[in-house]
């Protein structure tokens, strides 16, 4: 793996070791985000919103990844939709991001912070 990239050592053992790059866990999130109905889109910066509109798909959008020495914080920007209650999507989106990224890895995700960027309008 790259070695300027942040990467989570999953296991260590006789047998060799297993690393996760930071890019994987966002993207775990990123997925587990968007599955809540509620959620209309992910939110990201201006370089995932160039990305975007260049027809690339960029499934970490959005998500901010911090690994400390045994868990992992994630924030979570979405955009919302229209008629959803904020709170109870928030609730949605922290629990199915924190059982993905914990079932997959098997490390404990200590926070997940919601932040709603937008209100979507149906189409």
């Amino acid at each position: 793996m790259s070695e300027n990239k942040k990467v989570l050592n999953i296991k260590s053992d006789e047998t060799g070791e297993v690393k996760v790059a930071e890019d994987v866990v966002a993207i775990i999130a990123g997925l587990a985000a968007t599955e809540v109905d509620g959620v209309s889109s992910m939110a990201g910066n201006i370089t995932n919103e160039i990305v975007s509109k260049l027809g690339m798909k960029n499934l970490s959008k959005g998500i901010q990844i911090d690994l400390l020495d045994d868990h992992i914080l994630i924030d979570v920007a979405i955009n919302i939709a229209y008629g959803f209650s904020i709170p109870e999507v928030s609730q949605k989106v922290q629990e199915k991001v924190r059982s993905a990224v914990e079932t997959m890895t098997g490390v404990t995700v200590s926070e997940v912070n919601v932040r709603v960027v937008s209100v979507a309008m149906g189409e």
